[in-house]
């Protein structure tokens, strides 16, 4: 891969509390459109590097989340608002007035709420790997999450084996390199053992979004930005049919499945998932 710089980078204030500083990059050449690549839980922006020439013809910009990579990590409550806020902020000290908005995992709660809070701020909406409605299967994932988290750095290592069996399907395990396999799962585990906080925090704030999801749902049904939903069809993590009630939410939406992928969709068939998203880009038609 070669060397990726950003265009611009820096720290911004969180809107909220602005004691904490938010770090954000924009990748390109600062005249084109935006593609806002939103990280997953345990991500953070350097996790998007080898992607950026997928999306050749835009600018991209990243940011890490409170408790992700560069942005600070206070022991402290975090809301979906928050970091959809951090966005909406970002793009005011940047001077973007609207991206497309791409979020797998965690990041597409990201996603779904900026496109509630920020419709007019939006080209278009991709999400992956995510769900808008209250399931069991998934508080049971979210509750055995936490129960690792609350082990410590003892646990830690054995949570992330568990999180890296669960989150890929067979056929990249067959084809990854094992050794790669584990220094992938190595970089999570030294990215996270020393503050495990920060993915308690962002976990629990998944909460109050699915607690009040009943009385805003008609918030998300009000949003007719052209919305992609991209999905695994080996995603063990969020459920295929947890993932199409999206369709019947927004309006303006499509929902596909991505064959032999699991739930790290755009890493497990990059050479189906970025060409589908530039089609989806350039026409803004989740038909097309």
């Amino acid at each position: 891969m070669a060397e990726v710089t950003p265009y611009r980078s820096g720290y911004l204030p969180d809107p909220l509390r602005p004691q904490h500083r938010i770090w954000w990059e924009l990748h390109g050449t600062g005249d084109r459109e935006v593609v806002c690549l939103l990280n997953g839980l345990a991500m953070h922006t350097r996790a998007w590097y080898p992607f950026i020439e997928d999306l050749a013809g835009y600018d991209v910009l990243l940011f890490d989340y409170i408790g992700q990579g560069a942005s600070a990590c206070p022991d402290e409550p975090v809301t979906m608002p928050q970091l959809a806020g951090e966005l909406g902020a970002i793009l005011d000290e940047v001077g973007i007035e609207r991206v497309h908005a791409m979020g797998v995992s965690y990041g597409g709660f990201v996603a779904l709420e900026f496109a509630r809070l920020y419709q007019e701020r939006l080209h278009t909406l991709t999400v992956s790997g995510i769900l808008l409605s209250n399931e069991r299967l998934f508080e049971l994932y979210q509750a055995i999450s936490l129960r690792f988290y609350a082990g410590g750095p003892e646990l830690f290592p054995l949570y992330t084996q568990y999180m890296y069996e669960k989150i890929f399907g067979e056929r990249f395990l067959r084809t990854i390199d094992p050794a790669q396999f584990e220094g992938m799962r190595q970089r999570f585990e030294e990215r996270y053992i020393g503050r495990i906080h920060s993915l308690v925090r962002l976990t629990e704030a998944q909460n109050p979004f699915f607690a009040g999801l009943e009385a805003r749902l008609d918030e998300y049904r009000a949003v007719r930005t052209p919305t992609l939903i991209l999905a695994g069809e080996q995603d063990r993590c969020i459920p295929l049919w947890a993932q199409a009630k999206l369709a019947t939410i927004f309006p303006n939406s499509r929902y596909e499945l991505l064959p032999e992928a699991g739930h790290v969709v755009y890493l497990e068939r990059r050479e189906l998932f970025f060409p589908r998203l530039r089609r989806f880009l350039a026409g803004r038609d989740p038909n097309a």
